[in-house]
């Protein structure tokens, strides 16, 4: 296991202690191995996609009653994909976010009704 070394503001310069690099299991170096694996190749395929698209781009893609013809089903591709690539959040915090919302639009609401009635009875007061 590493060894942390604390370093506070009122410490003046002190030489490092030695840390000791952490030893793995092979089960998690395999584990660490195979997530790293994962991650080149989602960048390897995120610049694939990032060519073709440039490429795309750099023809000046389709013209004419093809570009008509293959527009929508393109949108619904690339919308597919974005779709796929958002972390949707958990039931929990859903729920955390939709209490939120009520919260905020319940003061929202009781702020402008303050406001409503403080601005009907100082008009009142004034035209009278």
């Amino acid at each position: 296991m590493a060894k942390i070394t604390r370093i506070k503001a009122s410490d003046g310069p002190k030489e490092p202690e030695e840390t000791s690099v952490p030893e793995f299991s092979d089960r998690e170096a395999r584990a660490l191995k195979k997530a790293a694996e994962k991650e080149r190749k989602s960048v390897k395929k995120a610049e694939k996609r990032k060519e073709k698209i440039e490429d795309r781009e750099a023809q000046g893609g389709k013209k004419g009653i093809g570009h008509v013809l293959t527009a929508p089903f393109r949108y619904l591709r690339d919308s597919w994909r974005e779709i796929r690539q958002v972390r949707w959040p958990n039931r929990k915090a859903t729920w955390k976010m939709v209490l939120a919302i009520f919260v905020y639009s319940a003061l929202f609401i009781a702020l402008i009704m303050l406001l409503d009635v403080f601005f009907t009875w100082l008009f009142n007061l004034i035209l009278k």
